[in-house]
């Protein structure tokens, strides 16, 4: 069994409800058809209901009533316009507004999912990374001890190994808080993904003092946080990358650490290094890039890229199952 089936086979197992936005996509259709047969997630999708099921019949999907909401025509819609006008009318949103907002696709799925409604969401494949994080911040805000949106890929190297890349797609210069919460959040989705205890690596061009730069006081300084927050997370660093995954390397330049050598969670210290990273090891060491996960937020609010294929939206649907 692949880590796909793995991680399809665990969100069976949890039975979570998933709620997909884009329901007037089909690709989103045909990642609904797949979710439902194989049993992975219980869906929900948005749209248009007449629009929805005609594309539903033209990809053989037979969906319940329930399963297919009008955020035009809901029951919630007036309830949810409410509940975001209280939670931004401090920062001027009016109630027209909201009721307006809510009738955004990604607004609804936010608030079904505040309102447990449904377990987690999954959209991007026609709205920008912009519109999926607002629209999570603002119903669904961040997660106890962490302030900062983020996201990691999964990294299964051809030899079986998983790695969690981080951050790879959102924050493009981390200062020190901003990087020890990216790592925080990374620990806790590379757990929920493996099964596994993360180690985790800050990662620098600089190994345990071998260079002196501002931007390793950056990694040192979040480290630092990291080690007052969680104390009981494995985490090390500066480490180069040779350091952090390479044993040998470790015991030369990083002699007694816990992390050097063996680490699983790889957090870059920009999203530069970060994008890079993840590319190389995908195109050059033929690893499969699983994601990217979103991750802070108080719920699962995964993002897609707008070029996804709709076994991406079933591979983020059974990541968001994992992290409900």
């Amino acid at each position: 069994m692949n880590i796909l089936d793995t991680l399809q086979q665990k969100a069976r197992e949890r039975g979570k409800h998933v709620v997909l936005p884009e329901g007037e996509d089909p690709r989103t259709i045909q990642a609904a058809k797949f979710l439902k047969e194989k049993e992975i997630c219980r869906v929900t999708l948005l749209g248009r209901r007449a629009e929805v099921e005609r594309l539903a019949a033209e990809h053989g999907l037979t969906l319940l009533a329930r399963e297919i909401v009008d955020p035009s025509a809901s029951e919630w819609t007036s309830e949810f316009a409410h509940e975001l006008f209280n939670l931004r009318k401090a920062k001027g949103m009016t109630l027209e507004a909201a009721t307006e907002a809510v009738q955004n696709v990604m607004y609804f799925a936010a608030f079904m999912v505040r309102r447990k409604i449904a377990d987690a969401s999954v959209g991007g494949a026609l709205h920008t990374t912009g519109d999926v994080i607002r629209a999570g911040l603002h119903a669904l805000g961040m997660a106890p001890g962490i302030d900062t949106v983020s996201s990691s890929f999964l990294m299964v190297m051809p030899d079986g190994r998983l790695f969690t890349f981080a951050d790879c797609a959102i924050v493009p210069q981390p200062d020190a808080k901003q990087l020890a919460s990216i790592a925080m959040a990374s620990a806790k989705t590379h757990r929920a993904l493996t099964g596994t205890e993360p180690k985790v690596a800050m990662l620098s061009f600089s190994t345990k003092g071998s260079a002196k730069h501002a931007d390793v006081d950056k990694v040192l300084a979040a480290l630092e946080i990291i080690r007052k927050a969680e104390p009981e997370l494995t985490v090390d660093g500066e480490l180069q990358l040779d350091a952090a995954i390479v044993p040998k390397v470790a015991a030369s330049k990083a002699p007694g650490s816990s992390v050097a050598g063996s680490a699983n969670v790889l957090v870059f210290p920009d999203l530069d290094a970060g994008n890079i990273g993840y590319k190389l090891t995908q195109r050059l060491a033929g690893a499969e890039a699983i994601g990217p996960t979103v991750q802070g937020l108080s719920a699962p609010f995964m993002d897609l890229s707008r070029g996804c294929s709709w076994s991406d939206i079933v591979n983020v649907a059974a990541i968001a199952s994992l992290m409900a």
